[in-house]
């Protein structure tokens, strides 16, 4: 499926930042589109897009050091905006004239920030604010026609400008919290500096992607493998209202599920989206392919290309099916390996497909963060109880089980999970939740029970609140609550003796343990 781009687009160039995914989101905050491109982008393929802006994210490197990632020069001739934030301000400073140094004393944490001029990127922010640096280089002096914007007492440039040029930096974190005013920043320099009229809404999108999907499928037939789950059921909505009869929805059931789940989906689908739904049992398949798999990259390439295969001999029992819809996600790319970022993990949808597949897939949330298709499912009509759905992975209990997944293993930790769920639902705290889930560790640990030895596993719970799962926070849950989760899966679920309580965020580490 061809992508489009709304007629506001701004660009953020990532340097290796830990928080580029960030920043693309709170520009989309501003109701403008924003985009993620390769550091070393060149300036001719960026002109095409006609950005309105661009934005230099951070990095690890320091601007001087050999091999450091460099922009293409020319950028700065397109006569678009720039923004330069962390190692970007350094980058843009460094290339233009300006010096940078190692920092005498180095800035981590929240910082006190002294505005020197409240113009342009600093409108409405006048005075001393708290902002959050993390930075060991420095900006000593601007560029020529850069003023100096704000400082801090280590840091003499804290912010610089070229209003003329229409040039920006800023050496602290404007996408962070822990900079409470900077998404009013980054307001003012994508709809002040950059021009923007903030016109990119859900409600547009959902038009434009309605109208890319007709464009991209004509006549054709469309399968589109539904779980259950916000983003395939709000695809499967989307695709119905593009193409009507053409599309035909598949559940597969692949044996991974939690408990009750295969019921409670086609339940779902059949109040809600009342339209017919196709469901394939292919449970002993797929534990047939994971026998003896232990490796968690493994599980996930099997799982995505048993996926491919059943819903390819489902598409020849249909027939003239041309065309495959996913509801791959924005952070599945960027968390299987793109030019910009490291593979954390392969989601089963996008590094988990085989190279060579007989239908063309159809995407339209490719670049649409978690929170966006919640907010798509809501212009389409569905209920909160459905767009407000934990997320559940593709590869389902299979990356909750660390090590071979048996059905023995998958039993037990669908009863946990059950409970665990079952008790944040009874305490009012499952809508407060991002994700909550428990995973089954395949070690084992000793216990009492009865006055017997027991060597039974570990159960760990896995609460986390996020915005759209790029960083998360273990959620602070009341101890009554994980009290009594506790209490009920080691009294319940024969086989587990010991409950953990997960309290990383991420990064660094990441929600799903596998």
């Amino acid at each position: 499926m061809p992508e489009t781009h709304p007629p506001e687009l701004v660009i953020v160039l990532d340097f290796g930042a830990q928080y580029s995914q960030l920043i693309a989101r709170r520009i989309r905050e501003c109701d403008v589109y924003c985009e993620i491109l390769p550091a070393n982008t060149p300036a001719a393929e960026i002109a095409r897009l006609k950005p309105r802006g661009i934005v230099f994210s951070g990095g690890p490197s320091s601007v001087y050091e050999e091999g450091a990632p460099r922009c293409d020069e020319r950028l700065f001739t397109l006569g678009v905006p720039i923004l330069g934030i962390c190692y970007g301000h350094q980058l843009m400073a460094a290339l233009l004239g300006g010096q940078v140094v190692p920092a005498a004393s180095r800035e981590y944490g929240q910082a006190d920030l002294h505005v020197l001029q409240a113009e342009a990127l600093f409108a409405g922010l006048e005075g001393d604010r708290v902002c959050w640096m993390s930075h060991g280089d420095t900006v000593l002096a601007p560029p020529p026609g850069f003023a100096i914007l704000a400082r801090t007492e280590d840091t003499p440039v804290a912010a610089m400008g070229d209003p003329a040029r229409r040039f920006y930096g800023v050496q602290f974190h404007p996408e962070v919290t822990h900079t409470p005013w900077g998404k009013e920043l980054l307001r003012n320099f994508v709809l002040g500096v950059c021009g923007c009229g903030g016109t990119w809404t859900m409600r547009g999108f959902v038009a434009e992607a309605i109208a890319q999907v007709r464009a991209t499928v004509g006549s054709g037939r469309v399968l589109c493998a539904t779980s259950g789950g916000v983003d395939s059921m709000t695809l499967a909505a989307l695709i119905r209202e593009a193409v009507g009869d053409q599309l035909t929805c598949v559940f597969v059931n692949h044996g991974l599920l939690r408990k009750g789940e295969a019921e409670q989906v086609r339940e779902a689908f059949a109040e809600h989206l009342r339209f017919p739904l196709v469901y394939v049992d292919a449970a002993d398949q797929f534990l047939e392919r994971l026998r003896g798999v232990t490796d968690p990259e493994t599980k996930r390439k099997i799982i995505g290309r048993e996926f491919i295969r059943v819903l390819e001999a489902e598409a020849d029992r249909v027939g003239e099916v041309r065309f495959l819809a996913q509801g791959t996600l924005y952070p599945d790319v960027i968390e299987s390996g793109t030019s910009t970022a490291a593979k954390i993990k392969t989601h089963h949808n996008v590094g988990g497909l085989p190279e060579r597949m007989r239908l063309q897939l159809v995407e339209p949330f490719r670049r649409l963060f978690k929170d966006e298709v919640r907010r798509v499912g809501t212009e389409l009509g569905l209920p909160p109880a459905l767009v407000g759905r934990h997320p559940f992975p593709g590869p389902g209990l299979a990356v909750r089980i660390l090590g071979e997944v048996t059905p023995e293993r998958l039993e037990i930790l669908r009863e946990a999970d059950a409970i665990a769920l079952e008790e944040l639902r009874a305490a009012g705290l499952y809508d407060e939740i991002w994700q909550a889930f428990c995973v089954l560790l395949t070690l084992r640990s000793v216990g009492v029970m009865g006055d017997q030895r027991t060597y039974a596993y570990p159960v760990v719970l896995r609460a986390v609140t996020s915005e759209d799962a790029m960083t998360a926070n273990w959620a602070r849950l009341p101890h009554e609550v994980l009290a009594r989760i506790s209490s009920r899966i080691i009294n319940e679920v024969r086989g587990v003796n010991r409950v953990v309580y997960d309290i990383s965020s991420k990064p660094p580490s990441t929600i799903e343990w596998e």
